[in-house]
Formats: structure tokens, C-alpha cells, sequence
């Protein structure tokens, strides 16, 4: 099998629902992981943690499908861009790809994946481990609680972008080298961690048939499970990691999230911006390897 220049052998591939799924994998031995990213990721995003894991455990991190190097099939044509659905993917992987249960790692959007398939299917996750959650704040539910410019903007927005050629000009423009590296800029405290490899991560997807219309159909999504919803009736333990310079996701909500009993740690990284696995993967690595340790040795007793 080909191997890459950073040391990683080409995409596998899976065939969900008729459909093409890319995930990576590495380590033979030890408990099982499953890495699942944010909106706009691919399984490239936990490039820096994958190795160090593997060296104890059977890590896979997986393309949601309209994501990365997944099929983007257009909307409503089989399948729907929802958290149940991609949740419904996670567990599915786990049952046929892993072939058991598995520790969930999210960051971001991947979080609320990650829970949504532990909830729905509770035989296959060992624990969750929640970088960054994704709060939803636009989400019909919560948009009560913005200022009145988000409140009244956003679904405006919405409208706006669901106008076929307004919403394939915004994402041409957002999908750009340029607008992602600014994006990044906002997203990551560290500068030095948005490198050239990161925005290619990024923005290749972008360019493959499908892409816009799973941008635009994800960006008009603002009903499915909020992360207050799903804590309460998680089946497993979770832990949540939260970087405290993130710009999206204020981490006195999360702090907030961490008063569900499911929630047994919170650990704020100082300094660090919204996607901590890849901005600082020293410090989230040995905090992943740990509590995996942890639960594992509770399991076996």
C-alpha cells in the first residue's frame, strides 16, 4: 500500500448505505478509538494524534460522509446531513469496521456525533471524550438568548444563502485558501499551527463534486439533538476538553455542561483555540491516553 510522505498509508474505505466512507487506521492492539471531527474536517485533522495512540490502542478516525474524502451526495437523495445520521454512520463503523465498541473522540460538531451515537446505541461506546463541543447557539432553540443582530441575522442568512447561485458564490469565496487561512487565524490561538498543510486539509475537499451543497444544506440546519440533550441521557462516562481562547464555543457554557453526573472530568487548556487535538496535541494526547487507561482498567474489574 502506498504510503504518504507524513507517514501515513492511503485512505481506507468503507461502503455505508451504498455510499463510499474514507476513514484511517493505525495500531494493532488495545482497546479501541474512534476519531471524529468537526464540520468542514476530515480524518486528517487528528493527524497528530493518531500515532501517538495507536502506540496503545486501535485508533481509527473516520470522514463523515459529505465530508473529506467521503461521498458528498446531494441532499435528500438518500441520505440527509443530520447529527442522527452521521451518528447513525459512527455506530454502524463501529459494529463493522471495529468490530465492538469503542472510546468516541469528537471535536467540535463531532462531538455532539459522537454522543448522538453512544445515545442511540449504547452497545457500542466505552466512554466519549468531548473536545470543544459544539454548542449549537444557532439553533432554533437557543437563538432566544443571542443579541438581537444574531437572532434576526442568522436565519436571514439562511434564507439568503439557500438562494442557488448567492449560496454556491459564498461558498466559492469561503472555500478559498485565503478565507480558510483567516478562519484558522480566528479559530487557533497559536499562528504557528495554521500551516499551509492545514489549509490544504481543508480546503481539498472543497473542490470535490458534492461540497457546496453539503455546505449550504449543513449551514440551514439549525433543529436536531443539542449537547444539553443528549448529556443527560448518555450511556457512558464522558470527559470534556475545552480550549480557553476559543472564539465560537465560550467556555463558560461548556463549564456549564460539565455539571451533567455522565461529565466525570473538565480540563480547560489555557491558551488554546478551538480544535486543541490539532493546535496542541502534546498537551491532549497524554490527557486521551490516560483517561482510555483509566477506563479501560475499570472495565477489565
Amino acid at each position: 500500500m502506498k504510503t504518504s510522505i507524513n507517514g501515513f498509508t492511503a485512505s481506507k474505505t468503507w461502503v455505508w448505505q451504498e455510499f463510499s466512507i474514507s476513514y484511517q487506521t493505525q495500531g494493532s492492539a488495545g482497546p479501541a478509538v474512534v476519531m471524529i471531527h468537526g464540520f468542514g474536517a476530515s480524518w486528517w485533522h487528528w493527524r497528530h494524534n493518531i500515532p501517538v495512540l495507536a502506540a496503545n490502542c486501535r485508533v481509527y478516525a473516520i470522514d463523515l460522509i459529505g465530508f473529506g474524502g467521503s461521498a458528498k451526495p446531494k441532499p435528500g437523495e438518500k441520505i440527509a446531513y443530520t447529527l442522527e445520521n452521521w451518528g447513525q454512520q459512527v455506530a454502524d463503523f463501529c459494529r463493522e469496521v471495529v468490530g465492538g465498541p469503542a472510546f468516541l473522540v469528537g471535536n467540535s460538531i463531532g462531538c455532539i456525533v459522537a454522543m448522538q451515537a453512544a445515545v442511540s446505541n449504547p452497545e457500542i461506546a466505552l466512554g466519549v471524550a468531548l473536545l470543544n463541543c459544539s454548542l449549537r447557539l444557532l439553533h432554533d432553540r437557543k437563538r432566544v438568548s443571542l443579541p438581537w443582530s444574531r437572532r434576526v441575522g442568522a436565519p436571514l442568512l439562511q434564507r439568503v444563502l439557500s438562494i442557488k447561485p448567492i449560496g454556491e458564490f459564498f461558498f466559492n469565496q469561503v472555500a478559498k485558501p485565503k478565507t480558510v487561512r483567516k478562519i484558522l487565524l480566528q479559530a487557533y490561538a497559536n499562528s504557528e499551527a495554521v500551516t499551509d498543510e492545514l489549509v490544504d486539509i481543508l480546503t481539498a475537499p472543497a473542490r470535490d463534486p458534492g461540497a457546496v451543497a453539503v455546505f449550504l444544506a449543513f449551514t440551514s440546519y439549525s433543529t436536531g439533538p443539542l449537547p444539553e440533550d443528549l448529556l443527560p441521557v448518555l450511556p457512558c462516562p464522558a470527559i470534556m476538553i475545552w480550549g480557553t481562547a476559543d472564539p465560537w464555543e465560550p467556555i463558560a457554557l461548556g463549564r456549564e455542561l460539565a455539571n451533567y453526573p455522565q461529565v466525570q472530568k473538565f480540563i480547560p487548556l489555557e491558551g488554546v483555540g478551538h480544535c486543541p487535538q490539532d493546535e496542541a496535541p502534546e498537551l491532549v494526547n497524554p490527557i486521551l491516553l490516560d483517561w482510555i487507561r483509566e477506563r479501560s482498567q475499570y472495565e477489565e474489574n
